[in-house]
């Protein structure tokens, strides 16, 4: 466990709310991989890395309308994302584990007294495939997920809950994320941001004023500017 320094103290009304896929763990190459395969079996070519820009963060459902068409029924969608989805855990099962460092940052974070959550796109059974399969879920105070809330992002919804659930403020939030579509979702939602460079380049994130930091991964972090930061108001 990484040693508790003196900028850590704090109460507990400032939180880290993190994004679970490409930030948490390390699988976004096997979400862009499902859903390719998943619309080449429907005739449609996709291109991976613009098709990660535009939706990663966005709900399954809203995805599967956006290509499919908005007369899909409810049932249907359903069904069609639970298709696609697990094809990914069949996919990232093998190579699931979080990213590095992040055990030392919790570790941190809850020794200095700050709050952490969990908000991500991802239906039910993906987060628990990845918060019980790794056995995460035991750190978050709260975790949302696309069942909690009606829109993906870039609308701030699922930060804007997560944060009412652990009764801080957003000003007080801090967010991890790796997708442009989730650091607007800060931003709308009024939260500084922390950029996980896990699948995207540093250039991707320059027109974001709400990022703080960017980072290969957690340990690559200054965890004493971090920590510091944490401590002011935006």
């Amino acid at each position: 466990m990484a040693a508790t320094h003196a900028t850590d103290a704090t109460d507990a009304t400032h939180a880290f709310i993190f994004d679970m896929d490409g930030t948490i763990v390390d699988n976004m190459a096997y979400h862009t991989r499902s859903w390719i395969s998943f619309f080449e079996q429907r005739g449609m070519a996709i291109d991976g890395e613009a098709f990660f820009c535009a939706t990663a963060g966005r709900q399954g459902k809203e995805i599967i309308r956006s290509h499919l068409g908005e007369h899909l029924t409810d049932a249907a969608v359903t069904a069609l994302n639970g298709e696609k989805e697990g094809v990914y855990r069949a996919l990232y099962g093998p190579h699931r584990k979080t990213v590095a460092g992040f055990d030392a940052l919790i570790a941190r974070a809850q020794a200095a007294g700050i709050k952490l959550a969990v908000a991500t796109a991802a239906p039910v059974a993906n987060i628990e495939f990845t918060l019980d399969g790794l056995d995460l879920r035991r750190h978050f105070d709260a975790v949302v997920g696309a069942a909690d809330v009606a829109r993906g992002k870039p609308h701030p919804d699922g930060f804007l809950l997560a944060a009412e659930r652990l009764g801080v403020a957003a000003g007080h939030c801090i967010v991890f994320e790796d997708a442009p579509l989730g650091v607007e979702a800060a931003r709308n939602a009024g939260m500084r941001c922390v950029v996980l460079t896990t699948t995207l380049p540093a250039a991707a994130f320059a027109a974001y004023d709400n990022v703080i930091a960017i980072a290969s991964d957690f340990a690559a972090l200054d965890m004493d500017a971090l920590f510091s930061l944490t401590l002011k108001k935006p």
